[in-house]
């Protein structure tokens, strides 16, 4: 990831893909991992448009970080609930929305969680690892796919990681 974090724009192979069938890959690939861990992923993959330019690989590997990081910080109390929808918006663009019901994040947090080497506190878990590389990549590859993430949390109820892509005309 930090290769192609610090040589994005040299690395990438851009070519046009239905992001509903890459979605649809990934979520079938993914829901065996969370059903393990006694939780339910879901796809409600609605855009009727949903043809975007990206590098395939790199778009696989953002939704696969989104779902891990999801079944990383989720809850002890609770199964986990995983969602990834896709609608159009306005403006020829594709929304892709990653959901969990998992341990949230603090509002101090959210304006660094896409910051390199920045890692959110778990406080007394220490199962957690990683190096705080992930949403950073993420970040960069959404943004070389000329698109925009943001999220919406809750601690304690979860996290909504929304992603706007511009469709292909």
């Amino acid at each position: 990831h930090l290769s192609v974090l610090d040589n994005a724009e040299s690395t990438l192979k851009f070519t046009e893909v239905n992001a509903n069938e890459v979605i649809e890959n990934v979520v079938n690939t993914f829901k065996l991992k969370v059903e393990r861990q006694g939780g339910t992923l879901t796809a409600s993959l609605d855009a009727l448009k949903s043809d975007v330019y990206v590098d395939q690989l790199q778009f696989t590997n953002v939704l696969h970080n989104l779902l891990e990081n999801a079944l990383k910080y989720m809850r002890e109390d609770v199964d986990p609930e995983l969602s990834v929808s896709t609608r159009d918006i306005e403006g020829r663009q594709l929304e892709i929305r990653v959901a969990d019901n998992g341990i949230g994040i603090h509002r101090d947090d959210l304006k660094r969680i896409f910051d390199r080497f920045y890692r959110v506190s778990t406080g007394n878990r220490h199962d957690v690892k990683g190096f705080g590389l992930g949403l950073a990549y993420v970040k960069k590859m959404i943004s070389a796919f000329k698109g925009s993430i943001s999220v919406e949390s809750e601690p304690g109820v979860g996290s909504t990681f929304i992603i706007r892509l511009p469709l292909v005309s």
